[in-house]
């Protein structure tokens, strides 16, 4: 039975706004929160954006380069307090990297677009509830961004379909995955989460 009530408060909401799977926070801990997480990350939007147009979303030999340049860029600045100036800009920056991406790859391999608005539509339920949530003091559990798989896992799902020349396959796998893993979560954390009556973020809950 999921226990909201008993999920450790993050460090920083901005740094759970980022949704790191596995494969970043791994790199975080390589650096232990020295390296600032904007810098690199805005280099690594310029080169995403110039293999994106430079077409390489839709070739399977080069596609698998758009998860790892931002994954190396991006994924040592996951343990970072994020307590900059503009380093809320880091969580939108990775989605909209991630989310131009998973358009791209579908569109170029002439995925129904129903099913590349359903795989993003999953991933847009996923990043609002946890916005929601956290507004309203109900931490995701530590579990959630394992299985979610991150960013960075999505992206690579994704590559290795492209790789593998199963695109709409592993579209449908992925979506199918995500919908039932973030819907199923939520669920029962909403269910589970005691009414506060907080309705925004500036509201302080009470002992």
């Amino acid at each position: 039975m999921i226990t909201t009530h008993m999920t450790p408060v993050p460090r920083s909401t901005v740094v759970t706004y980022r949704d790191d799977g596995p494969l970043s926070r791994g790199m975080g801990l390589l650096v232990a929160g020295q390296l600032p997480p904007l810098p690199p990350l805005v280099a690594g939007t310029f080169v995403v954006g110039v293999l994106l147009l430079m077409g390489v979303a839709g070739s399977a030999g080069l596609a698998v380069f758009v998860p790892l340049v931002t994954l190396l860029l991006a994924g040592p600045g996951s343990s970072h307090p994020h307590d900059g100036r503009f380093d809320w800009l880091v969580p939108p920056i990775l989605r909209a990297i991630e989310y131009t991406f998973i358009a791209a790859c579908g569109f170029a391999h002439d995925v129904d677009p129903v099913l590349i608005l359903l795989l993003l539509g999953a991933l847009a339920f996923h990043h609002y509830d946890l916005v929601y949530r956290l507004r309203q003091h109900v931490y995701p559990p530590p579990w959630l961004a394992t299985f979610g798989l991150g960013w960075d896992g999505r992206m690579l799902v994704v590559s290795l379909a492209v790789l593998v020349d199963l695109t709409a396959a592993g579209f449908v796998l992925l979506t199918l995955y995500l919908w039932a893993l973030f819907g199923w979560e939520s669920l029962t954390c909403w269910l589970a989460s005691p009414r506060t009556g907080v309705e925004t973020g500036e509201t302080g809950t009470q002992d």
